[in-house]
């Protein structure tokens, strides 16, 4: 026997758990006018479950326990809507704390790959300039400077026959 069919369609899962727990009682009475009876025991089981749920299901929060412990807390019996309530400007404090963390943090990375970047943009200018100053200092020498006028003959330049005089002066 199955109860009525508007409640069984407003609280199916009721439905189930009394079939499993009712019926073996619904079936020890004989005869048409037992049958109505099971199906009013039935009913009546029915609405007085829906009223016990009903009962129990409340959305406000009950009190903490006063004791602190690792169960409590693991539990999270300590996570309550007054405890929330009560430290919101805490939470939205961290919250806020960890958004400028964040930022920070970023911020910071990417002033460091600028710095490595300009560093490595250092180290090739300072290689380039060494390397010209070698090639300049290489033109200079004086051997070079000799093997181009040997190879120019316009200039009026020549390499000194005399070495060069020191003149010293009385302070």
């Amino acid at each position: 026997m199955k109860p009525d069919n508007d409640i069984s369609e407003k609280y199916p899962e009721v439905e189930m758990t009394i079939e499993g727990a009712d019926m073996t009682e619904v079936e020890a009475y004989d005869g048409p006018q037992a049958s109505e009876e099971a199906e009013h025991d039935v009913d009546a089981t029915i609405k007085e479950r829906i009223k016990k749920i009903k009962e129990s299901a409340q959305e406000e929060d009950t009190r903490p326990t006063s004791q602190l412990s690792l169960r409590t807390i693991l539990g999270g019996d300590m996570l309550t809507t007054e405890f929330i309530r009560g430290q919101i400007w805490l939470f939205v404090l961290v919250v806020a704390f960890s958004v400028v963390y964040v930022a920070y943090r970023y911020q910071c990375q990417q002033d460091m790959q600028t710095i490595n970047k300009l560093e490595q943009d250092l180290r090739g200018a300072r290689n380039k300039a060494l390397a010209a100053s070698s090639t300049l200092t290489g033109l200079c020498r004086e051997s070079r400077m000799l093997d181009m006028l040997k190879h120019n003959n316009d200039s009026l330049l020549h390499m000194a026959d005399q070495p060069p005089y020191i003149i010293q002066l009385d302070e």
